[in-house]
């Protein structure tokens, strides 16, 4: 079992360096909105600990939901030296492909990022065929997403 002690959140500037304290060294990845929040294309929310993983065993923690995996073989990840993250690609999927249960808003906001910080373009990025009809259903909303934040 993996012991991981949930830091507080609301100690930390950036979600960034509080997933770095939590998990340093620890042979998780991070995966879906957890995994966008780490690298910087959701915001995350205020004073929220919950937590998304791939472990290949079980995590003794509360607010942490883990995927049990046999290995990170078929999981594309980076290994910053600190943390085990899912790339954008695999943790965009991952949420299209668990549609019903994903974080629809962490979801639309990392994917209107990637958009406008691509030259408003999603080409680069690799979507499974099996997912394509779903992302082309919430690609409109992406792009619209920060149009209509604020209405």
């Amino acid at each position: 079992m993996i012991d991981i002690k949930i830091l507080d959140v609301s100690q930390y500037v950036s979600l960034k360096s509080w997933y770095q304290d939590m998990l340093e060294n620890k042979y998780v990845v991070l995966r879906g909105r957890s995994a966008l929040e780490y690298l910087e294309y959701f915001n995350g929310y205020l004073h929220d600990n919950e937590v998304e993983l791939y472990s290949v065993e079980p995590v003794s923690a509360d607010d942490i939901k883990v995927v049990i995996v046999d290995s990170f073989d078929n999981i594309s990840h980076i290994n910053d030296g600190c943390v085990l993250c899912s790339t954008f690609e695999q943790a965009v999927n991952d949420m299209l492909a668990d549609f019903d249960n994903t974080d629809e808003q962490a979801l639309l906001e990392a994917l209107s990022r990637y958009y406008y910080e691509n030259n408003r373009s999603f080409s680069g990025l690799i979507i499974s065929s099996s997912l394509q009809d779903r992302f082309l259903e919430v690609q409109s909303w992406a792009i619209d997403y920060h149009n209509k934040k604020g209405s």
